[in-house]
């Protein structure tokens, strides 16, 4: 009896503490009110680390150009985009951990009443960037994409947009960004900042580089719209554009997970013990022609010499150069858009007849030049590499799309992503499928998901584009 007596006793003292019962269900190690910055930084990490992993259950961009190949799992390099959810880890990250996000940390600045006006308009502006650049990864892969009614809980059923017609409004949405930043006034702070620690600067020439980069992709199709971009994000007053290793738009890794540089999870390495990739011929081939100074720095080497393994077919590891050691490594910084990026666009820009300034040869050189030293080459490598006939912008073989796409193809190593998607405006340099009956990708299918949870507006989106098949080209790529 007495024992029974203390324990109603307890019972009546500890409700006696809280107000109701719903208040026993309050989990105090799970937040419920996130600041928009911390939204800001982890949707900004979850667009570089799905854009940087090598996971074949994510990102298979570095197979589709051949800057990498397989040990002995073929179904990747050989482009089966069904025997893994690939379609659909890329899907959900970008909209579920990116676009939702980024969603709130918008709702959260807007309502935020204490905030200086101009601090307001930078996080906005930023936060729309992010936004634009995710957007445009998803239009420029899947090509039609649910947009006008993405991100709405209350409608599980999104309809899909015309790719063309949402590429058209990003390119507006961001053009707006970039006039409404103000280099005068804060934006989100250093910390939460991660690209550019605060600096409304450099945030100004990020926008204006994804400016010419976005506009770059439509020109084949656009050349109107992609001139005026060009023309529009290098223009006296506007600010600028990336004009140095310095301004690189990088995320630095921490040392341990789960911050960590994802390559670093899953190659041979302080993290992993997996030995699933190798270097590809197809580009080793190429750098050891070119006696190129960054081999190095992309690969290990076997025997003193860089040997790429046969692309798409099985190869030992321990035959082949793999992934370096510099790119293992844990803290090894991600890019989004870098200098050597930028003045390849601007040496295609000059050579459509666009008016930014300079020579085509003189960005050419540029871009070659800012990749060698951004991964470690010296001045005097650079310049002997550009003295090669192979190399040299007058003297290499082809036109300008095929001496500006194969040194962008290799300025690109560890950005498979933007690789593809210059790969496939440019179409250079020339690559093929390692089995005959083989295409390689120019899109990704819709995740099997949507076939089957959202089947009518997937049938209208896939008939719209020409079929859900990786081999359809999207509406850009028209050569």
């Amino acid at each position: 009896m007495k024992k029974l007596i203390i324990c109603l006793f307890s019972l009546v003292f500890m409700a006696s503490c809280v107000d109701d019962l719903d208040e026993y269900n309050f989990d105090q190690k799970r937040a419920t009110n996130v600041p928009a910055v911390t939204l800001f930084t982890g949707a900004t990490k979850n667009l570089t680390d799905v854009l940087t992993t090598p996971n074949v259950n994510t990102n298979n961009y570095r197979f589709y150009v051949q800057h990498w190949t397989s040990t002995q799992y073929l179904d990747e390099p050989r482009y089966n985009m069904t025997s893994r959810t690939i379609p659909q880890s890329m899907w959900t990250t970008l909209y579920r951990d990116v676009l939702n996000d980024l969603k709130e940390a918008k709702r959260i600045v807007n309502a935020d009443q204490t905030l200086v006006e101009g601090v307001k308009k930078n996080q906005l502006a930023q936060i729309e960037i992010m936004e634009v650049y995710t957007w445009s990864v998803l239009v420029n892969t899947f090509g039609d994409v649910p947009y006008t009614e993405a991100l709405d809980p209350l409608n599980a059923l999104p309809a899909y947009d015309d790719a063309q017609t949402v590429y058209n409004d990003i390119l507006n949405r961001l053009d707006a960004a970039v006039k409404q930043l103000d280099p005068a006034a804060a934006g989100f702070a250093k910390s939460g900042d991660i690209l550019y620690g605060g600096s409304m600067t450099n945030w100004v020439k990020f926008g204006n580089s994804l400016k010419l980069k976005l506009g770059m992709v439509v020109a084949d199709v656009d050349n109107a719209r992609a001139k005026a971009l060009a023309e529009s994000a290098t223009a006296a007053g506007a600010g600028g554009v990336i004009s140095s290793n310095a301004e690189n738009a990088s995320f630095e890794y921490l040392p341990a997970p789960p911050n960590n540089n994802p390559i670093s999870s899953n190659v041979k390495g302080p993290l992993s013990t997996r030995e699933d990739y190798v270097a590809a011929n197809t580009l080793v081939d190429v750098m050891n022609d070119l006696s190129d100074p960054r081999r190095e720095f992309f690969f290990t080497s076997v025997g003193g010499v860089y040997k790429g393994g046969k692309y798409g077919f099985p190869n030992d590891f321990a035959a082949h150069s793999t992934a370096s050691a510099k790119i293992a490594d844990p803290t090894f910084e991600a890019l989004l858009l870098d200098y050597a990026e930028v003045e390849f666009l601007l040496a295609e820009a000059v050579e459509r007849g666009y008016a930014v300034g300079g020579t085509a040869a003189e960005h050419y050189n540029a871009g070659v030049k800012a990749s060698i030293k951004y991964w470690g080459g010296s001045d005097a490598q650079a310049t002997a590499y550009l003295a090669q006939p192979g190399v040299n912008y007058l003297t290499a073989p082809g036109d300008w799309r095929q001496k500006i796409g194969k040194q962008e193809w290799i300025a690109l190593y560890n950005r498979g992503y933007d690789a593809w998607v210059t790969w496939r405006r440019l179409d250079a340099p020339t690559l093929v499928a390692p089995v005959a009956d083989l295409t390689i990708p120019t899109r990704l299918i819709y995740p099997v998901v949507e076939q089957t949870l959202n089947p009518e507006n997937h049938k209208s989106a896939a008939a719209a584009i020409g079929g859900d098949d990786s081999s359809v080209k999207l509406w850009w790529d028209v050569r």
